[in-house]
Order: C-alpha cells, then sequence, then structure tokens
C-alpha cells in the first residue's frame, strides 16, 4: 500500500484503514485525532468486512494501544517507535515500517510509557482530546 507522496498538490491520508483490500476509512488529521475519528466510525454503523489494516504516517506507543483497542489487525507505518513495536509484538499483531525511531516525540508517549491496557490508554487520550479542544 502506497499513500502517495503528495505531489502534484494531492494530500496523502495520515492514516488510512483498509478491509477485504479496500480503502474504508482515511483521515489526514494531525496527532491521535485521525484513529479517534476511526473508533467513531467503527462504532457508527455496520463493521467493515475483512481484516482491519491500519497504513499510518506514525505510529508510537500510543497510536498502538488505540489501534488493538479498536481491533485493528495488521499495521504498517511510514515511522515506528520502539515502544510500538514491543506492544504490538506483545498482542500478536503483525506489523512493518519504514523507519524505526527510539521514540516518537510526543508527551502522549511518554504518559503512557508505562500503561499495557488499550482500553485505559484510550480513555486517556480521549479526556486529553476532549481538553484540547
Amino acid at each position: 500500500m502506497d499513500p502517495g507522496d503528495g505531489a502534484g498538490g494531492e494530500v496523502s491520508p495520515t492514516l488510512e484503514v483498509l478491509a477485504g483490500g479496500h480503502t474504508v476509512f482515511s483521515s489526514d488529521g494531525s496527532w491521535l485525532h485521525p484513529l479517534l475519528e476511526l473508533g467513531a466510525f467503527l462504532t457508527s454503523g455496520p463493521r467493515p468486512r475483512g481484516e482491519l489494516v491500519a497504513v499510518d504516517k506514525v505510529v508510537g506507543k500510543a497510536a498502538a494501544m488505540i489501534m488493538v483497542h479498536l481491533g485493528i489487525q495488521r499495521v504498517h507505518a511510514g515511522i515506528m517507535s520502539r515502544l510500538a513495536v514491543t506492544f504490538l509484538e506483545s498482542r500478536g499483531i503483525p506489523f512493518t515500517y519504514d523507519e524505526l525511531v527510539d521514540r516518537v516525540l510526543c508527551r502522549t508517549e511518554e504518559l503512557l510509557a508505562e500503561i499495557e491496557d488499550p482500553a485505559e490508554a484510550f480513555r486517556i487520550i480521549k479526556r486529553r482530546a476532549e481538553g484540547a479542544a
């Protein structure tokens, strides 16, 4: 899956989710907002059929935890943190990445460093997003 390079004025999504090989959701939002939008999308109607695959530009532990909470079954990241790798491995979620980094420079990654429950992480992130609005 090539999310595009933005050439020719085309904006590539920051998050794209596929089911059965077809794009069922995409967002060009920032921070973790696309994953929160995905959560709303997945609960608003019938769940897409097929394996849910996320293609995200940056995946830190926070994003990985939300993805697991939302039922994503495979992940590809442009940039992935070692904390995300450790978390996804612990949950048996297959993943690939273009670039591995020690950490994503984000306060949320630090905030969730010791948390292992995806539902708890989702609640924390949702509260942070609502507080920032």
